[in-house]
């Protein structure tokens, strides 16, 4: 699998994720970002075209060497400066309350441990730092819900350990943030892929411990 998951699945994943029908998804999460960003799950930067001159600065996570390279031509056509910091989202190579934004597009379903980074997320996020994620996740109807629980054993092995049954809104808010805005409905494709979330969580302070 190491080939795969290294070479053709950052490249699938870039395929599958950059139709143009997920874009208005895309554009409505990033808006409102400004600041110092960190982005988690970087990917190819499908994100870049939609940040606005307020950003500053986007802080880059991203473990695909090859999908980090795929960015390069987004990157070098992109007014905003990213700065790849690292590989693990469970781990951010970064100061408490050192950014005023995050952002997260289809990646909380594969990050190992949510919590961790959540965690994360939340201490190095100033109080009041605005967390924008488009996820998608368990779907609300038991005829889809029942799929996804069939499929998600094939699932995280074949597409990089992503889970279909986790609910974004729900770990973001077990994780201490204050979810402010919420949008979910299916997106393009088949139901048990596509159910999808957006929101915007506020983080109300520093982590406990």
């Amino acid at each position: 699998m190491g080939f795969y998951r290294d070479q053709v699945l950052p490249r699938l994943v870039d395929r599958a994720c950059g139709i143009a029908s997920i874009d208005r998804w895309r554009i409505d999460t990033v808006a409102g970002l400004g600041g110092r960003v960190v982005e988690l799950g970087f990917g190819s930067g499908l994100n870049l075209d939609h940040y606005s001159a307020e950003v500053e600065i986007v802080l880059a996570v991203e473990p695909a060497v090859v999908a980090w390279r795929h960015s390069e031509r987004r990157r070098a056509r992109s007014t905003v400066e990213v700065d790849l910091i690292g590989p693990d989202a469970q781990h951010l190579v970064l100061a408490d309350a050192s950014c005023d934004g995050a952002l997260s597009t289809f990646t909380l379903c594969v990050i190992p441990d949510i919590a961790a980074a959540l965690a994360e997320l939340r201490r190095v996020l100033r109080p009041g730092g605005r967390f924008h994620f488009l996820e998608h996740g368990i779907a609300p109807h038991a005829r889809v819900a029942r799929w996804q629980a069939r499929l998600e054993p094939a699932e995280r092995r074949f597409a990089g350990g992503c889970h279909l049954t986790r609910d974004p809104a729900a770990l973001v808010e077990r994780a201490g943030f204050e979810v402010v805005e919420l949008d979910q409905g299916y997106g393009p494709g088949p139901k048990p892929w596509t159910w999808f979330t957006r929101g915007i969580a506020l983080n109300p302070g520093a982590a406990a411990g």
